[in-house]
């Protein structure tokens, strides 16, 4: 094989998706996985959403969340809490952004169509059905319902779509690491600030990530498609 053959190919295999030219079943299974699980969650809380089965977990959670809230964790919730706030938008916003200069119409489509389904349909529609009250005395301005925290799902969606657009597929492991630390953060921050209790936090994220991994497998050859079409211009 010639060396201009493996040029290309390689070309190709830098790019973030171009692997993934097929539905793979794990991604699948992952997100139905998460999705369910955010979905039991749901069901169970608004059965009672004054007292669910693990409310007594969520208050010892919750008390252990008290103390000074100052210093340097102080800090961090409130950048946290502007991030997955309505200013926080400019990120998703730059992301489209960059896409658009670079022409990659699918992607910006996916990330747009993706980000309000998930920020909007998705998390709005459980806020709704559950309609959960908050913690006492929450630290920051919130809106209606507890259930589930819109910050978590947020970032754990915002972690995938970026994570499938932008990132190589050679370098995701790390930044799925990163992500999800990044998540963990954010749930941390909402039950610190009392704006959520951490069954809240859970079910966020996991209908965040759930509702990405989704639409990944769902249009994962139409995005291979772009980026193959851009590694191997006509």
């Amino acid at each position: 094989m010639s060396r201009h053959t493996l040029a290309p190919a390689a070309s190709a295999a830098a790019l973030p998706g171009a692997a993934d030219r097929s539905r793979r079943p794990g991604i699948l299974l992952l997100a139905v996985l998460l999705l369910g699980a955010a979905a039991a969650l749901a069901l169970t809380v608004r059965a009672d959403v004054v007292n669910p089965p693990f409310q007594a977990a969520d208050e010892r959670w919750l008390d252990w969340m008290g103390g000074p809230h100052e210093g340097v964790p102080a800090a961090v919730a409130a950048v946290l809490d502007w991030f997955g706030g309505p200013l926080g938008v400019v990120v998703p916003l730059a992301v489209l952004a960059f896409l658009l200069v670079r022409r990659r119409w699918v992607s910006a489509g996916f990330l747009l169509g993706v980000y309000l389904v998930g920020s909007m349909a998705v998390v709005q529609g459980l806020k709704h059905l559950v309609d959960r009250p908050r913690p006492a005395d929450p630290m920051v301005r919130v809106d209606h319902g507890s259930f589930p925290s819109g910050h978590a799902a947020g970032a754990a969606l915002l972690v995938v779509l970026v994570g499938v657009l932008l990132v190589p597929a050679a370098r995701r492991r790390g930044w799925w690491a990163g992500g999800a630390v990044f998540t963990l953060a954010m749930m941390w921050s909402r039950t610190w600030l009392h704006a959520h209790w951490l069954s809240d936090t859970l079910a966020g994220a996991a209908a965040g990530a759930g509702t990405a991994l989704l639409a990944w497998w769902a249009f994962s050859p139409a995005l291979a498609r772009e980026h193959d079409g851009r590694a191997h211009p006509a």
